[in-house]
């Protein structure tokens, strides 16, 4: 599961319309409260495995790297 904390935080977020600057505030400090751990670590690993890919990468272009991971994953996973 790659799960990116603002994607679930938009979600919620953006459920309802809102009437005002303060209400988003409001919402988005509500979710962010009720972020269930394992999102925020998830979020975690996925940016450690880009790092490693940008250090591996020497700071270059490295999305590339880590498509690639993810087919040779699956490919050995069958």
């Amino acid at each position: 599961m790659g799960y990116k904390v603002w994607d679930v935080v938009q979600q919620t977020v953006y459920e309802y319309r809102m009437k005002s600057v303060d209400e988003l505030k409001l919402r988005l400090i509500g979710v962010w409260n009720s972020l269930q751990q394992n999102v925020i670590d998830a979020a975690i690993n996925d940016w450690r495995k880009q790092l490693r890919a940008c250090v591996h990468a020497d700071g270059q272009h490295f999305e590339h790297l880590l498509r690639a991971r993810v087919t040779i994953t699956k490919v050995m996973d069958k």
